[in-house]
């Protein structure tokens, strides 16, 4: 079985410099990038269950840290979704060669299509074998955020730049930053139709107090031009890392593999 190279990737310039921690797992192709939710970490259940898939699978696979989270420098508070694409951008751009599979959870889910955009505005679109969303929450600081917010908890960010958020995975409160509502509508994807010319594969908990599954067929409806097809998940949770929603996801990535392969 393989094993993971641990390293380390500059992303931003001057002052802004910072160092993303990275996993990567040599393999054959295409590779599977992950990227990950809003305060979580690569060595998440799922993230860590990719990695054991690879390996066993012999298929190539890269997981990092976005900077205030895990591993990586950086305080959580100074992120933003651009500082965060930032890094994703830094570590795929240098950590992988060839076609790869998007893996996108909750907030990964908006990097990946973020990622999708630019590849395209760079003519590298042939870099995007395919999406696997578990979750996605594009928009989420404007749709899921901001717009459920109370007008004591907006008038408060908008005074003070922060508010503490209360969190339901009983760890501490964390901040929910004016920067980072006032960057993310920079980035903003669900108000038009979304064209990414790769097969896309969504698993979506049913009973997801995150991220509804309403978001997801917002989403899908975005995608009009693309084989997309959207497993909803009965009973499940946001995170979907119940041993079944696991397996449930490796047959997603076997079935999206066997499909490319098929059109190539």
């Amino acid at each position: 079985m393989m094993h993971e190279n641990r390293l380390i990737v500059q992303a931003g310039t001057g002052a802004a410099a910072r160092g993303i921690a990275v996993r990567k797992l040599a393999g054959t192709g295409p590779g599977l990038f992950w990227l990950g939710g809003f305060k979580s970490d690569m060595n998440g259940t799922k993230a860590q269950a990719l990695a054991d898939y690879c390996a066993r699978t012999g298929r190539g696979y890269v997981r990092f840290d976005y900077s205030g989270h895990g591993e990586s420098d950086g305080k959580f508070e100074d992120g933003t979704i651009s500082s965060w694409l930032e890094d994703s951008a830094a570590v795929f751009e240098s950590q992988t060669q060839g076609p790869q599979i998007l893996v996108g959870s909750s907030m990964g889910g908006w990097m990946a299509l973020l990622h999708a955009r630019a590849l395209a505005a760079k003519k590298q679109a042939a870099r995007l074998a395919g999406m696997v969303l578990i979750a996605p929450a594009p928009d989420f600081t404007e749709d899921l955020m901001w717009a459920q917010f109370s007008p004591e908890t907006k008038r408060e960010i908008e005074e003070t730049g922060s508010w503490q958020r209360p969190s339901a995975y009983g760890e501490d409160p964390y901040p929910i930053t004016r920067a980072l509502i006032e960057d993310g509508r920079k980035h903003l994807l669900l108000n038009k139709p979304i064209e990414l010319g790769c097969p896309v594969r969504i698993l979506q908990g049913a009973q997801d107090p995150d991220v509804p599954y309403a978001h997801a067929l917002k989403l899908v409806s975005c995608l009009a031009q693309d084989d997309v097809v959207l497993t909803l998940v009965k009973d499940g949770d946001h995170r979907l890392s119940r041993p079944e929603d696991l397996e449930r996801l490796f047959r997603v990535v076997d079935e999206l593999l066997e499909s490319i392969q098929a059109s190539a």
